[in-house]
């Protein structure tokens, strides 16, 4: 387990570094220079044009002028040492503001997860018990429409519904529950389809194993059956599904945060990548990516808890 470890995380370091500096040159390469946009954002006014005087006294500020390996091997340097920089635009640091931001994300995406496992779950138990049966066709019809439709779509039909014509809860914003509703329902339709979609399916496959019509010979009520037996050897495939999801969600679901102006990592991306804000925008990703891989570690070495069998060497 120990030499597995080891090779997860050197995995994991090749994995963020490899990310971060696509992410560095791909800022780079767009068109428009840095220190344009830097003084359209925080200096000029919305029609003025930049001086090759200010443009330089920002390049120099910056040391946008050293070669791109230069910069980013200068930011990555300070990220080993837990400075990610400060924001061109928000003059803060980045650390500031990912704190700042990262309670929003968590919050939304837990909620979400919440919603997916509390009815993808079970209502995966039922499809299967009820194979080929209304319920089971009904199901499974939902599933597709919540695995095809774009989440951003969902999210306006639901502002459409539930904030403008019946005012139930707010379009946008943060605060209290009411307005966790939408984007948390939202973000969590996807995940809930998939994860029935997979619980059906692996309890399909259970529910013909020997073991099973021994447990059903013995005599055993079927819900402890289900529940004891049958599920839990299900879940494995689950688990994989739930821990990259989870990941996407608490790296930061950029257009549902965007739809409902939640103060997350996500909106701050899309923030940030729109004023060119390079340390901000390597920040995000080095958050969202270092989320996503941690949880994906997570999920493996839980699998050995959930099936006994399984052992990493």
């Amino acid at each position: 387990m120990f030499h597995y470890l080891l090779k997860r995380l050197a995995f994991m370091g090749l994995t963020i570094l490899a990310v971060s500096g696509l992410t560095f040159f791909l800022m780079n390469i767009i068109p428009g220079g840095t220190a344009e946009l830097i003084l359209k954002h925080t200096v000029l006014e919305l029609e003025e044009i930049p001086t090759s005087e200010q443009i330089a006294e920002i390049s120099s500020q910056y040391n946008l002028h050293d070669p791109l390996y230069i910069q980013f091997g200068r930011w990555l340097a300070d990220a080993l040492h837990g400075d990610l920089g400060s924001s061109y635009i928000l003059k803060k640091p980045v650390t500031y503001l990912l704190l700042l931001r990262l309670p929003a994300t968590i919050y939304l995406a837990l909620a979400s997860m919440t919603i997916a496992i509390a009815l993808g779950v079970p209502l995966g138990v039922i499809c299967a018990v009820k194979e080929n049966k209304f319920t089971d066709y009904l199901l499974r019809i939902v599933t597709l429409v919540g695995v095809s439709m774009p989440g951003f779509w969902l999210a306006l039909l639901l502002i459409l519904l539930f904030s403008v014509t019946l005012k139930l809860v707010p379009v946008a914003g943060y605060g209290g529950i009411k307005y966790l509703i939408l984007p948390a329902i939202a973000l969590s339709m996807h995940t809930m389809a998939v994860t029935l979609r997979m619980v059906r399916t692996g309890m399909l496959e259970v529910m013909n194993q020997p073991y099973i019509a021994f447990a059903t010979s013995k005599g055993l009520p079927p819900r402890y059956i289900i529940i004891k037996h049958a599920l839990k050897n299900a879940l494995l495939p689950t688990l994989t599904v739930l821990g990259l999801s989870l990941g996407y969600m608490l790296g930061g679901a950029v257009v549902i945060e965007t739809i409902f102006a939640w103060p997350g990592v996500g909106s701050l991306l899309v923030d940030a990548i729109t004023a060119r804000d390079i340390p901000l925008v390597q920040g995000c990703v080095l958050t969202i990516v270092g989320i996503f891989v941690t949880i994906n570690l997570f999920v493996d070495l839980i699998y050995t808890y959930v099936d006994p069998r399984i052992r990493y060497g």
